[in-house]
């Protein structure tokens, strides 16, 4: 069985699991498996008010989804994903609400340049496979025991980047262009300029 398709099944059978992203090596569960996220906030002590992202694992899947954005705002998705940024987008549906926290109006989107899990077909819930505040895993040997023995699954991706993904705000692009970066991480601010200019 393939790694793709380990990691599927293990989703959607309610699990939780423990990745290879990009950034750093991250926890995966099913966004609308509200028992699967719960162990997964737990597993991290991430307190629940924080929000999480929804991953995809191919843009077409993504775009496709999440089709009430508009023309400017899937212009800027498709510019910059998939990569090794976070997109906190508009979320007029209120989808994935237990990945939202306190603001269900605002969603974080993540797309991957994950050729490995490119096949998976389902979103994930993802977050970071570390204590809440914790230092970044880049190798799986850096994932708490705690987690990778908590986890219903570990894919070993070898080592990874080791920085995480820099999170990007574009609920106000499609209105004015507006946009920031919130978090600097592996894709530098200056870079994500040149590509929403």
């Amino acid at each position: 069985m393939s790694a793709a398709d380990a990691f599927a099944r293990c989703i959607r059978a309610g699990g939780v699991a423990v990745f290879p992203a990009d950034t750093v090596y991250g926890l995966a569960c099913a966004p609308v498996d509200a028992a699967a996220v719960e162990r997964l906030y737990a597993l991290k002590g991430r307190a629940r008010a924080k929000p999480a992202a929804v991953m995809y694992f191919s843009l077409a899947a993504a775009l496709t989804d999440l089709e009430e954005l508009g023309p400017r705002t899937r212009s800027a998705i498709e510019r910059l994903l998939p990569g090794a940024v976070t997109l906190l987008l508009p979320n007029p549906g209120r989808r994935y609400p237990l990945a939202c926290g306190p603001d269900p109006r605002t969603l974080g989107l993540r797309v991957p340049a994950l050729p490995a899990l490119a096949a998976v077909p389902v979103p994930v819930l993802q977050s970071s496979a570390n204590v809440a505040g914790g230092a970044d895993a880049r190798r799986l040997a850096e994932v708490p025991a705690a987690i990778r023995e908590g986890a219903d699954l570990a894919l070993d991706g070898g080592e990874l980047p080791g920085t995480p993904s820099t999170v990007v705000d574009l609920r106000a692009y499609e209105r004015g262009g507006g946009w920031s970066v919130l978090r600097t991480g592996a894709v530098a601010a200056e870079a994500v300029g040149t590509v929403l200019a």
